[in-house]
């Protein structure tokens, strides 16, 4: 698989994304891929959601870093998801990145495991030697990209959820920090970073939104509403609150899209394009379950795909769909805080 080009496998490797089963992974296939190449792209469907396409999108050296600091963050929020007392092991695997050499994950004891999604996450943090060995095959540059992000996400977690918007910028902001050093190969400045951060804060808002009732029953709450009870009422006002703190956010995607105007044909571009595109349409979806107009956004992911790929030669093009869709989600935020006045 390996002595094929990337750029002839991204089809197929995108491909795969729509027609992986998430709910119900192959988990003996995928413990018996050993090659580390075919484990880390067979495994990243099952890690990442819409991540998985926009990491297939970039070229070779960016997708295969992207894949591996993606996989290593979602250890991390495994870690967080399943063990009663994760801070040890998040330090533990923050740890490995200061030794010579990495080592072996540390193990979840007594893991609780809901799901084969669950399993199969549980499966990463077991094999996560594959991914080690393609860590060690990348630029020092990505490696100290993926150690820093890492390092930082992990102690963000320990600090713990009190405060939903920090959070956010402790699982994704982070990773979206790292994601933009690989797109514009440099560190990012004070200004860049906080751009960066608060696209983080509204991609992970998605999340968070998406699993409130979830979220609650596990006995995590990002709202102290939530703490007396989670009725129907009082999820739908902390889910509209959420919603619109996403969405005053979409001037940020804006600038981080803008961000990305060299060079001028740039698949990074494209692949944060097509971030932005889902982002949109779930958030679009979460408005009109609220009783919201929302803004219309297509649900056909092939159309979406369709609309992402000028980007990757127009910077123009990304800037103008970008604007497009933020005026919408500002529109429907507006319409939030009008109700809730």
């Amino acid at each position: 698989m390996a002595s094929i080009p990337f750029a002839l496998r991204r089809p197929w490797l995108i491909l795969g994304q729509w027609f992986t089963n998430r709910d119900e992974p192959d988990l003996e296939k995928l413990r018996a891929t050993a090659d580390p190449e075919r484990f880390l792209w067979a495994i990243l469907p099952h890690a990442a959601r819409t991540f998985a396409a926009c990491i297939a999108l970039l070229p070779s050296r960016m997708a295969r870093a992207g894949a591996v600091g993606y996989l290593y963050c979602r250890c991390l929020d495994t870690y967080e998801d399943l063990s009663p007392d994760p801070d040890p092991l998040l330090r533990a695997f923050a740890a490995r990145f200061d030794e010579p050499e990495l080592g072996p994950a540390p193990a979840l004891a007594n893991p609780h495991v809901q799901d084969r999604r669950d399993q199969a996450h549980l499966l990463l943090v077991e094999c996560i030697d594959r991914v080690d060995a393609i860590y060690r095959g990348l630029s020092e540059t990505h490696k100290a990209s993926i150690r820093r992000c890492v390092q930082d996400m992990a102690a963000g977690m320990q600090r713990g959820k009190e405060d939903v918007l920090s959070y956010c910028r402790t699982v994704l902001g982070n990773p979206v920090v790292f994601g933009m050093e690989l797109l514009l190969d440099r560190g990012l400045n004070d200004r860049e970073t906080e751009v960066a951060m608060r696209v983080g804060e509204m991609v992970q808002l998605a999340n968070i939104t998406r699993d409130v009732e979830k979220d609650h029953a596990r006995g995590v709450v990002y709202d102290e509403r939530l703490n007396a009870g989670a009725d129907e009422a009082t999820v739908r006002a902390v889910r509209l609150d959420f919603l619109r703190l996403a969405l005053e956010r979409a001037p940020d995607y804006r600038r981080m899209i803008w961000m990305l105007r060299r060079p001028r044909i740039h698949l990074g571009r494209a692949s944060a394009t097509l971030m932005l595109l889902f982002t949109s349409r779930y958030y679009d979806r979460v408005a009109v379950r609220l009783g919201l107009e929302g803004w219309h956004e297509s649900r056909s992911t092939l159309v979406l795909m369709l609309r992402t790929f000028p980007a990757s030669w127009s910077h123009r093009y990304a800037l103008g769909l970008a604007r497009k869709t933020e005026l919408g989600m500002l529109a429907v935020a507006e319409s939030v805080t009008e109700s809730g006045s």
